[in-house]
C-alpha cells in the first residue's frame, strides 16, 4: 500500500500561462505595483506546473521579459530555496509546498486523514483519495493505493472541473450559499457550460443524502463513491473511493460506501476536537 500527499497543479504550456497571466493583470484589478515581487511570482507560477526544468532563455520568452530583467530574480529565488538548478534549467523546489502544508487547516486535515485513509484502503481493499477545491476545479492532495493487485488510484495533483466529478459535487453541495455561488462564478469564468438550475437541484439531493455515487467519468466498471469531510459546517475536503467491482472485490459497493462514510465522519470529528 502506498500513501502519498501533494498539492499539485496541472501543466500549462508557456503560451497558455502567458494568456492567463495577462487576463489576471487587468488594470482595473490592480491597486498597487511591486515590480520585483511580480516578477518573482511570475517565475514561480511558470515553473510550478512545468514537467521539465526550464532554462533562463525559455523563462524569459514565456514571460515576455528580457533575460537581464529576470536574471537577478532567478538568483534570489535560488538562494532562498524556492527554485533549484536542474541540468540546464530551473525547477520549483518543495519549499512552497512546505509553506502551504504549514497552514493549520491543511496540516491538520492530512495528519488526521491519512491514517484513516490507510485503514479504509486496508479494510475495503480499494484505493481512496482526498480532494480539495481550487477555484473551479477539484485537486487531489493525498491518496492511498489499494493493497494487492486490485484497485484504481488517482495521482496527486490531478485536477478536474468541480461540476464534472463526484468529489466536486460533494465540495459544492456542502458549502454555504455564498461559498457555492463563488464556486459557480469561478466555473462560469472558466467557460464551463452548465445548467445552473439543474446543478443546484442535484447538489440539494447530494446534500440531503450526505454522499454521492456516480460512474467514473474516466473509466467504465468504476463507480466513484464520495462523502464530505466537514469543518465548521462546510466541506473542507471530499474523500473519494474509485470503487472497482468484480470477482476480486472483498466488499460490495454498499459496504464500501458505509466504510467511506464512517471514515469521513471520523476525520470530521477529529478536526472538530
Amino acid at each position: 500500500m502506498r500513501v502519498e500527499s501533494l498539492l499539485g497543479t496541472a501543466y500549462r504550456t508557456p503560451s497558455v500561462f502567458l494568456m492567463e497571466r495577462q487576463r489576471s493583470l487587468m488594470p482595473a484589478t490592480r491597486k498597487y505595483r511591486a515590480p520585483a515581487l511580480q516578477k518573482g511570482l511570475e517565475i514561480l507560477e511558470l515553473l510550478a506546473p512545468s514537467p521539465t526544468p526550464m532554462p533562463t532563455v525559455d523563462i524569459s520568452a514565456a514571460l515576455g521579459r528580457s533575460v537581464s530583467e529576470i536574471f537577478r530574480m532567478i538568483q534570489v529565488l535560488e538562494e532562498y530555496g524556492y527554485i533549484a538548478r536542474s541540468g540546464e534549467g530551473y525547477r520549483v523546489t518543495n519549499r512552497l509546498f512546505s509553506l502551504g502544508m504549514a497552514q493549520p487547516p491543511i496540516r491538520d486535515l492530512l495528519s488526521h486523514a491519512l491514517p484513516v485513509m490507510g485503514e479504509l484502503a486496508a479494510h475495503t481493499r480499494q484505493s481512496c483519495h482526498l480532494v480539495m477545491a481550487s477555484g473551479s476545479e477539484m485537486v487531489v492532495v493525498a491518496n492511498v493505493e489499494a493493497p494487492g493487485l486490485l484497485g484504481f488510484a488517482i495521482r496527486m495533483g490531478y485536477r478536474r472541473p468541480l461540476i464534472h466529478s463526484a468529489s466536486g459535487h460533494i465540495l459544492m453541495a456542502f458549502q454555504t450559499e455564498n461559498g457555492r455561488d463563488e464556486m459557480l462564478r469561478a466555473t462560469a469564468e472558466a467557460k464551463l457550460a452548465f445548467d445552473r438550475k439543474a446543478l443546484l437541484g442535484l447538489l440539494a439531493k447530494v446534500r440531503s443524502a450526505g454522499f454521492i455515487t456516480m460512474p467514473s467519468p474516466m473509466l467504465t466498471a468504476i463507480t466513484d463513491l464520495s462523502a464530505p469531510i466537514m469543518l465548521n459546517g462546510t466541506a473542507l475536503a471530499a474523500l473519494t473511493m474509485p470503487f472497482v467491482d468484480g470477482p476480486g472485490a472483498t466488499l460490495g459497493r454498499d459496504e464500501a460506501l458505509l466504510a467511506l462514510k464512517e471514515a469521513t465522519s471520523g476525520i470530521s470529528g477529529r478536526l472538530a476536537d
